[in-house]
């Protein structure tokens, strides 16, 4: 009889991808909390590079460690949009409007494509609960984004706060993963879920 983790769609490794995710995200997270400048070019700058960071790191991980096809070719699709977004970010000046319109289109594309991957894997793999919640972080971003004042320090003071939320959840989602996927807790929830 097989079990729900031979069908699942990313390897057992796969804890790796979103602790890693996690910890790069907090890394912006703490230079938008401790830099007394709020300004959009600052906002612009911390984003484009960890959006180029992450969408490659992330991005290749999830090459080598989801499975199924399928869920790979979305994670494809979001590492580079992202790397893209980044790429625009950092190189294209902008002021605040640029900002707001570049993180939301970024949030909308990549949060919901997330969104759509956790739901296409429920029932066969914990990480699809992961990736649903992580799909509507960001897909709740693209909202705020777009109906957010212009207000600078209020933008990348909630970019920030997105990072922060997105990074605590994806180390403890990954941390998660890594321990049910262990010998003794892989034998104890095969018998709870026959």
């Amino acid at each position: 009889m097989a079990t729900a983790r031979d069908s699942a769609p990313e390897r057992t490794q796969y804890w790796v991808v979103p602790v890693v995710r996690g910890l790069l995200a907090l890394v912006p997270a703490t230079v938008i909390t401790f830099s007394p400048n709020h300004a959009p070019e600052l906002g612009l700058l911390v984003f484009g590079v960890w959006a180029i960071v992450s969408g490659l790191l992330v991005g290749a991980l999830s090459m080598r460690l989801v499975a199924d096809r399928g869920i790979r070719s979305l994670f494809l699709v979001t590492a580079i949009v992202t790397v893209a977004t980044g790429l625009l970010a950092v190189s294209v000046p902008g002021g605040l409007p640029f900002l707001l319109y570049l993180v939301s289109v970024w949030a909308a594309v990549t949060g919901f494509v997330e969104l759509y991957a956790g739901i296409r894997a429920r029932g066969r793999t914990p990480a699809a609960r992961d990736w649903m919640a992580a799909g509507g972080f960001t897909a709740l971003l693209a909202i705020v984004f777009l109906l957010l004042p212009p207000d600078a320090v209020t933008a990348v003071g909630l970019l920030g706060g997105y990072l922060v939320i997105l990074g605590v959840y994806l180390v403890i989602g990954g941390f998660s993963l890594k321990w049910a996927a262990a010998p003794g807790a892989a034998a104890s929830g095969s018998e709870q879920h026959s």
